[in-house]
């Protein structure tokens, strides 16, 4: 049988900690030998860093009522023997819910209280703030106590229809999509705004996230939930009744709060939840299956899916089955197969990410370190050169040769300051990019925006307002890939110049490719842009909801900008370091070659022992050279040898 989901998160998670082993033996021999700069050094870190801690998020999106809470049960937790997440006949998940693991925490749920919705903070800036949330410890060895305290999720609250509507759940304009009124008038609402579930599970502790989202009517008044965190999962799994097919609130959720893109495609996934209720006695099997295809051929038309995108299973039979130990139900319920799917696209295309990650990282280390070598290999030569010139002559000559090696080292002393001068102009271009990308920068391009958003009433052309934002900050995006061009051109020049004069071997490393930063701001414009249909349109009505809807614009694009800095920094740094590391080389040369001489003059037979002492040297560096290329070799090895989970539209997105 193919590997599930569990097992294929496991080989992945395998992977990741061999790699970052290997690479983390690597950089401890750089650093050893001297061959490692601080810039290549952070870079790397971080890889390994990423590695160890890399995060794959799976958002499960759903109306109520479709089994969304059950399939997250049948895939992840059917080992505890029972249900954990709620899931029972009506709405069970009433607020967005993170499952993760953060090991500075102990086993614990968090909520967010509702009326948090009445303060402008974004998401991202409560979860900074803990003593707002409310904490529920978890005890992983009772089960029992662990499915009752997941039950608070469920929980809901009672209150008027005024505060339904300043919360954002009551429209008088959709009365089809408002919450349920009970005999007093008050309006059933979520107690809580978000929750987040800390705990060990073995999925969760190799860095899988799981967010289960509310209905409609939630996903619809949460902004950030929408533009942010479902965008940012690496998979996204929409779960329909086979039963039913593609409702009318379903192909909603779908057109205004799914993107499904070329690029996003191979990682939006559709069930059709609920096959069990097909099963029908009075018909063969044969006729069901015919049913059963006709529904997934039917739902991937609809959506504009390929139809290996769209599975049909039963998760409650599915979760049964792994409760039971029951292999003829399993294969029944065709959870198997999801599994499957899910784990080869989604871990595949993340792998493939890393993989590349992996060789570009190896492939600097090397280069570097292989500069740097390069460097002290032509210094060593020279020296014999020098040395061996020496035979025969006397001590005044040696003397003279002596002040003539000092002299060189202080005019190269005095040109240092001339090639530091070329840090400052790089520095100056640098601070430029800073300020593109900084804070001020975002708020003067989304201005027009956001004066337009706080407009009151109806938001006549807001799309096209949207679209000038957009394009104002891709604007900066390629202003900030022009400066970046500069700054390289300057560093190529200098670098041939102090490369001809002083015998250096820099290479100015191309700038870092802005044009990933500006496809992501065009997957977020692509968000927003489907959110402003008529349903959203009208809640631009409301100034708070435009006020969420802003903050949740901008801390989204800071992270963007705040990547494309990091980015910067690390390619600035790193050209940095390669002018400091070949100073430095520079300048124990000549210590080493005035000890050598002085070490001559003082003792007969020095001269010949100290050329003997070049040559062990230069031994020496070819052995660390060899070294070197197995170490890169070995990593790069088992980085192409990785478990198969790679898919082909996994690799093909990482060649794009």
């Amino acid at each position: 049988m193919a590997a599930g989901f569990s097992e294929q998160f496991d080989r992945h998670g395998a992977w990741r900690r061999e790699m970052s082993l290997r690479l983390q033996v690597l950089t401890d021999w750089l650093h050893k030998q001297e061959l490692l700069n601080d810039a290549p050094a952070e870079s790397t870190q971080r890889l390994i860093d990423q590695l160890r801690s890399d995060k794959v998020m799976v958002a499960f999106v759903a109306e109520f009522s479709r089994g969304k809470s059950e399939l997250i049960n049948a895939v992840f937790f059917a080992g505890y023997g029972r249900r954990i997440m709620p899931a029972r006949a009506g709405r069970t998940t009433m607020c967005p819910t993170e499952l993760g693991y953060d090991a500075s925490l102990p086993p614990c749920l968090r909520l967010l209280p509702i009326e948090s919705r009445l303060k402008p903070q974004a998401l991202l800036e409560w979860r900074l703030a803990p003593e707002k949330w409310t904490r529920v410890d978890l005890d992983m060895s009772d089960p029992q106590q662990l499915a009752e305290t997941m039950e608070k999720v469920s929980e809901v609250i009672y209150i008027s229809k005024d505060e339904a509507r300043v919360l954002g759940f009551w429209h008088d304009d959709r009365p089809d999509n408002n919450p349920r009124v009970d005999a007093t008038g008050a309006v059933e609402v979520p107690r809580w705004r978000h929750a987040l579930i800390n705990i060990a599970h073995p999925l969760l502790r190799e860095g899988l996230v799981v967010l289960d989202t509310p209905g409609l009517n939630a996903i619809g008044t949460e902004p950030e939930l929408t533009i942010n965190l479902i965008p940012q999962a690496q998979a996204v799994v929409f779960i329909l009744g086979a039963d039913t097919g593609v409702t009318k609130s379903d192909l909603t959720i779908w057109r205004e709060h799914l993107i499904s893109s070329d690029e996003s495609a191979g990682t939006r996934f559709v069930v059709l939840n609920k096959i069990d209720t097909l099963w029908d006695e009075m018909s063969t099997a044969e006729q069901i299956q015919a049913q059963i295809e006709h529904q997934c051929a039917d739902t991937a038309h609809t959506l504009d899916l390929p139809a290996g995108q769209v599975i049909a299973l039963s998760a409650q039979k599915g979760l049964l089955a792994k409760v039971r130990g029951d292999d003829n139900l399993l294969q029944q319920s065709c959870l198997p197969s999801f599994e499957q799917l899910l784990g080869r696209q989604m871990l595949g295309e993340r792998q493939s990410m890393l993989e590349e990650a992996i060789r570009a990282c190896a492939e600097r280390l090397h280069a570097d370190a292989a500069r740097t070598m390069d460097a002290r290999q032509r210094e060593l030569a020279e020296q014999t050169q020098e040395l061996k010139s020496l035979r025969g002559k006397n001590h005044a000559v040696i003397h003279q040769m002596q002040l003539r090696v000092e002299q060189e080292k202080n005019e190269f002393d005095r040109g240092v300051s001339s090639m530091l001068a070329v840090r400052s102009i790089h520095m100056k271009r640098l601070r430029d990019v800073f300020k593109a990308l900084g804070s001020a920068s975002i708020k003067k391009e989304l201005t027009p925006l956001a004066l337009a958003l706080r407009e009151p009433g109806v938001k006549l052309g807001i799309k096209q307002t949207y679209a000038g934002g957009f394009d104002n900050l891709r604007a900066v995006i390629r202003r900030v890939q022009a400066l970046n061009d500069e700054i390289h051109a300057i560093l190529t020049q200098s670098f041939d110049q102090l490369n001809a004069e002083y015998g250096f071997l820099l290479q100015a490393a191309r700038p870092p490719n802005m044009v990933r930063f500006e496809n992501d701001l065009t997957m977020l414009e692509r968000s927003h842009m489907q959110y402003l249909g008529m349903r959203n349109m009208l809640q631009l009505i409301r100034p708070e909801f435009c006020e969420k809807l802003l903050r949740a614009l901008v801390v989204r694009v800071r992270s963007v900008f705040e990547a494309a800095l990091n980015d910067i920094e690390l390619w600035s740094k790193s050209c940095s370091s390669q002018l400091d590391s070949q100073l430095r080389e520079r300048l124990r040369a000549y210590e080493r070659r005035v000890d050598a001489i002085q070490r001559i003059e003082g003792a007969a037979g020095g001269l010949s022992q100290r050329i003997r002492e070049i040559e062990e040297q230069e031994n020496e560096l070819a052995a660390v050279r060899l070294r070197l290329d197995e170490l890169v070799s070995e990593l790069q090895v088992s980085n192409a040898t990785a478990p198969v989970l790679s898919s082909t539209a996994g690799r093909q997105t990482a060649a794009a």
